[in-house]
This record gives structure tokens, C-alpha cells and sequence, in this order.
């Protein structure tokens, strides 16, 4: 049997490896597959350059004109601020008498009325004496007014229009707004004398700040401001940088720009810088948008090409497929047919198809797996017998063995004058041995299998002079299930001889039957000395040492229940020294008469 199986596997790794190195469908499959990736990942490349090109460039144009909307709509608002200044300097002009009461204050009133992003109007002397001006409300005492730069850019400016960077207006007591001043140095009449003066008109920042603020440059990008003379921060979407400093943005790089686009990575992250300049005032509008975004882009890109590459190489991969299955299919039914072999199928048999290679391999297949069933059936039929022969022999030893010690055991008892133990043990001897031989049937009941152990149990109760005690328990559906005959009785008296007899305590034993699913569970349990664990696990193994009579019965119990139902059938054991054993028997549920021992 082995030579057969060494044989049978070189000659399958044989006929498998010269099909997947040297077949004629794994050659075309590869080669067009192989052709077709190169080909596809050519222009898969072509195509992901050219797309991640196009990318950027709409990126950069995008951002161009987003930024240039926004220069637009600010230069719009700008302009139209300063045409509102020019309308209350108009007033000043016009009003002969300049008081902080009267006509003036009364136009100024109208003015701001009309102007919900008017925060205040005011006019100044040179020296910062208030002249007019509304809100009407008290000014503060410590506000430092000829100190602040909108003040003294309109003085160092003459009859030109200022603008100042956002800050809080503290002119006035209890109100603190954020604004951009705009600021004109003047001359006024007052007294009939001609006199320096400077023009105040406060606007709220919030019409700026909404109108950056709503400029989406991407999901993280944003536009900021600063102004051309020193590069302070007139507007950031994060405030506090006005305050802190201008360490995040690079200024003194963005202000070598008037317009266009250059990459910067001073912050850390790699980032698109767009660039345009408010005209007249000379503030830039700087649009940041990060890169990672447009390899955010190139990455969906690619992800779609490498799909449309997988899709067509897997399209291509099924035809080529296809078309060299049809060249080789016969040494593939050859192959399919030597892989079951292999597995242990040998009821099969090739189709023979034409007189070239691979027909006459096909035959001389047929031919080996036919003389491989010859010989596997006659081995079969050897090891059956040689388990039958053993099984006798066991029973042959047993018996006589078992009946002496018995019938020695009954003598005792009657010299005694124990008549009525005496009427138990032969009774119970009976019933052992009328089941014990079952008309010569190697398959019996559940029932009779544990009244077969119930009567040696008592038998050797009287023996061992009631040393253990035992109780055997049984679901009714299990009764009528269909067993092996004399499993259970080598287990039992395994027990007695190997985990009760040497005890000092009583001992005791529990069988118990009970279905578990499709399969029948069985288990003899005992309070005895218990198995150690080295000899535990060679116990069904074959491998326990000296041939001990308790590895025999159970190994020969064990493999006779997997010969008649399966490997999934058979004992389990479990074991602890000084707690005792149980011995589990697996066997299928069968309610006929069909599961006969082979």
C-alpha cells in the first residue's frame, strides 16, 4: 500500500507541475495578460499625467479668478467707502460755520442713518480737540487720539485719503467695535481763520470679514490681507494672527508679489499661493489653498485609471482564458482527474478522446487507477479481517477469564450460605452472556448495551464486596438508537481495575446515554484514581508503554468504533490523579438496522 501511494504521488505532482509550468493555456494566458498590462499601464500613465497636469492648471486658474473676485468686490465696497467719505467732507465744506452742534451734525445724522456699516463720523481739530462728530456720546479721557495711526497718517498725508488697519475704536466711552478708519486731513474755517483739521469715518470690519469669509478656496484654504508698506495683517480668518504676529504666513515672501501663483511650504504643509492687489490702497489679497488637496485629486484620478486597468486586464485575462482552455482542456480533464486521485477518489475514469499523447496517457490512467481499487480492496478486506480476528481473540480472552473469576466469586458465596447473592450473580451472569452473544449480531440496541453493562456491574459489585456504588442514566429516545455490541464493558472495567480497585474510599460509577445533535454521547464516569497525564495522551495513540491491558481495551474499542461509523466518531478522554476519569463514546444516531460493523 505505501509503494502504491509513493508511486501515485510522484506521478500526480508529475502530470500538475508539468501542466501549470509548461501548459499551453497557462503560456497564452499569461502572454496576452502580460502584453495587455504593459500596454494598459503605458497609457494608464499617459493618461494620469495628463489629467493630474490638467488638474493643477484648473486648480491654479481657479484660484486665480476667486482671488481676482474678491479684489473685485472689494475694490467695489473700497470705492464706494470712499465716496461716502467724499460726501461728508462735502458737508464740512458746505457749512460755513463748523460747530459740534447745528446743521452739520444734523447732515452727519442723515448720512449714518442711511449706512448700516457706518460705525462713526468725527472731525478733529490738528491738535485732537473734537470739533463734531456722531454718534453723540462721551468721548474718552485716556484714548491718546493725536497718538493713533489713522491721526497721524492723515497729518503726515495731506489731502490724501487713509486707510488704517482693523482695530477696536476706544474713542468713545462703552463701545468698542471693530473697524477700518478712513482718515483725511482737511482745512476748515472756524473763527474766520482757515485751519488743519482731520476727517474721521469709522467702518464696521464685519462687511469685509463676510465678505473674505464666504470665499472657499477648497475644504481647508481661505484669503487673507495685508497692506503693501509693511505687510500687516489687515484681515485673516484667524483673528488672533493680527495680534501675534505674522510667523504662520509667509509676508515678506507674498510681498515681493503684486500678482500670480508660487508654492510655499514655510508653514510645513505645501501650499498654493495666489496673489492680487487692491488698487489705490495697495492692499493684497492672498488666497492659500493646499496641495494636499490636488493629490486628494491625483489620488481619485489614479484610483479610477487602476480600476479601468484591473477591469480591462481582468476582461482580457477571461479571454485569453478562455480561448487557451479550449487548447488545453484535455490535459486539464487529465490533471482534474490525477488531482481526485491524489485526494483519495479512485472511482473515476477519463473519457479517452483520439490516439495522440493524450489519449494513450488517458488509458494508461485508467488502467492505474483500476489496479489501484484492486489493490486497495483486497488491503481493505485484509484489515478486516485482521480486526475481526482480533476482536475474537479479545473475546476469547475475556470471557473465560471473566467467567472463572466469576464462578469462583459464586462458590465463595455459596459455601457461605449467601443463596440469595448467589441467585443474583448466576442471574446476572446469564443476561451478560445472553447479550454478550446476541445470536451471533455485532450491532445491538442502546438498551441492551446498558443492561449488558448494568449486569456485569453487579457482578462485580458482589465481587469487590460492594467497594463502589453506580448509577447508569438514559434519555428514552436514546434507547432505541443502534450501537456496536461491548463498547462499553472494557471501559467500565477499566475503570474498576485502574481507578476503583486501588482506591481506600468508595467509589463510584455513573453511565449516562443521551443524544447530542446527530450523534449519540456515552460516558463512563468515575471518582477513581485518574490517568496521568503523560500516559493520558497515548492512550488511544498506540503508544502507551509496556501494552498495558487498559490501552489495549480502550484503543481496540476506540478504533472499532471508528472502523464501523468514521474518523468523526470514537472516544475522548478526560482525566485528573485523585479526581477520577471520563471516557466519552461518540457514535451516530441510527434507529434501523442498517449500521452492521465492517
Amino acid at each position: 500500500m505505501n509503494r502504491v501511494g509513493r508511486w501515485l504521488r510522484r506521478m500526480a505532482a508529475s502530470v500538475v507541475y508539468t501542466w501549470k509550468v509548461k501548459s499551453i493555456q497557462v503560456i497564452i494566458t499569461a502572454s496576452f495578460t502580460l502584453l495587455t498590462l504593459l500596454v494598459m499601464a503605458f497609457v494608464s500613465v499617459m493618461l494620469y499625467n495628463k489629467f493630474t497636469k490638467t488638474a493643477e492648471q484648473n486648480t491654479f486658474l481657479s484660484n486665480e479668478q476667486i482671488v481676482a473676485q474678491v479684489k473685485y468686490n472689494l475694490e467695489i465696497y473700497l470705492q464706494n467707502m470712499s465716496q461716502v467719505f467724499q460726501t461728508v467732507e462735502q458737508k464740512v465744506w458746505m457749512n460755513a460755520i463748523v460747530s459740534g452742534e447745528g446743521r452739520l451734525t444734523e447732515q452727519l445724522g442723515t448720512i449714518l442713518d442711511s449706512r448700516t456699516d457706518i460705525v462713526s463720523m468725527a472731525l478733529f481739530t490738528a491738535d485732537g480737540e473734537p470739533i463734531a462728530g456722531l454718534p453723540v456720546m462721551d468721548m474718552r479721557k485716556n484714548t491718546k487720539l493725536t497718538e493713533q495711526s489713522w491721526f497721524k497718517t492723515a497729518l503726515e498725508n495731506p489731502n490724501h485719503l487713509t486707510f488704517s488697519l482693523p482695530h477696536i475704536q476706544n474713542l468713545y466711552k462703552g463701545k468698542y467695535t471693530w473697524v477700518v478708519s478712513m482718515s483725511k486731513q482737511i482745512t476748515i474755517e472756524r473763527g474766520g481763520e482757515k485751519r488743519n483739521a482731520v476727517l474721521l469715518v469709522d467702518f464696521n470690519f464685519k462687511t469685509i470679514d463676510d465678505l473674505c469669509r464666504r470665499v472657499s478656496l477648497g475644504k481647508k484654504g481661505y484669503v487673507y490681507i495685508i497692506d503693501e508698506s509693511a505687510g500687516n495683517i489687515v484681515y485673516h480668518p484667524q483673528q488672533q494672527l493680527i495680534y501675534i504676529g505674522l510667523k504662520y504666513e509667509n509676508v515678506e515672501q507674498a510681498l515681493k508679489y503684486t500678482y500670480g501663483n508660487y508654492l510655499d511650504s514655510s508653514s510645513g504643509d505645501k501650499r498654493l499661493i495666489t496673489i492680487a492687489t487692491v488698487n489705490n490702497i495697495g492692499w493684497k489679497i492672498i488666497g492659500v489653498s493646499y496641495m494636499d488637496e490636488i493629490v486628494t485629486a491625483k489620488k481619485e484620478i489614479g484610483g479610477f485609471i487602476a480600476w479601468l486597468l484591473l477591469f480591462v486586464v481582468v476582461f482580457v485575462l477571461l479571454i485569453s482564458a478562455f480561448m487557451s482552455a479550449k487548447i488545453s482542456q484535455p490535459i486539464r480533464r487529465l490533471e482534474r482527474s490525477m488531482s481526485k486521485v491524489e485526494q483519495g477518489v479512485f472511482d473515476i475514469h477519463i473519457q479517452v478522446q483520439g490516439d495522440d499523447e493524450v489519449g494513450r496517457l488517458s488509458r494508461r490512467f485508467n488502467y492505474m487507477v483500476a489496479r489501484i481499487r484492486e489493490l486497495m480492496g483486497q488491503i481493505i478486506r485484509e484489515q478486516e479481517a485482521k480486526r475481526r480476528g482480533e476482536l475474537e481473540v479479545l473475546h476469547a480472552q475475556i470471557h473465560p477469564h471473566f467467567l472463572y473469576n466469576t464462578l469462583n466469586s459464586v462458590v465463595r458465596l455459596a459455601g457461605g450460605g449467601k443463596s440469595e447473592e448467589v441467585i443474583t450473580m448466576i442471574t446476572a451472569l446469564s443476561k451478560f452472556f445472553r447479550i454478550s452473544l446476541s445470536k451471533g449480531q455485532t450491532v445491538i440496541s442502546v438498551q441492551d448495551e446498558l443492561e449488558h453493562v448494568r449486569n456485569y456491574l453487579i457482578i462485580q459489585k458482589m465481587r469487590y464486596k460492594n467497594k463502589f456504588e453506580f448509577a447508569i442514566e438514559a434519555e428514552p429516545e436514546v434507547l432505541g438508537c443502534r450501537t456496536l455490541k461491548l463498547i462499553l464493558q472494557p471501559i467500565v472495567e477499566n475503570a474498576i481495575y485502574h481507578g476503583i480497585e486501588m482506591m481506600a474510599d468508595e467509589g463510584f460509577i455513573r453511565i449516562t446515554a443521551e443524544l447530542a445533535g446527530e450523534k449519540v454521547r456515552l460516558q463512563v464516569i468515575d471518582n477513581g484514581l485518574g490517568i496521568p497525564a503523560e500516559k493520558l495522551e497515548r492512550l488511544l495513540t498506540g503508544e502507551a508503554a509496556g501494552g498495558e491491558g487498559s490501552s489495549v481495551g480502550l484503543r481496540n474499542v476506540h478504533e472499532r468504533i471508528r472502523l464501523g461509523y468514521g474518523e468523526a466518531y470514537g472516544l475522548e478522554i478526560e482525566s485528573q490523579l485523585e479526581e477520577g476519569t471520563t471516557v466519552t463514546l461518540w457514535i451516530p444516531a441510527v434507529r434501523t438496522e442498517g449500521a452492521e460493523e465492517r
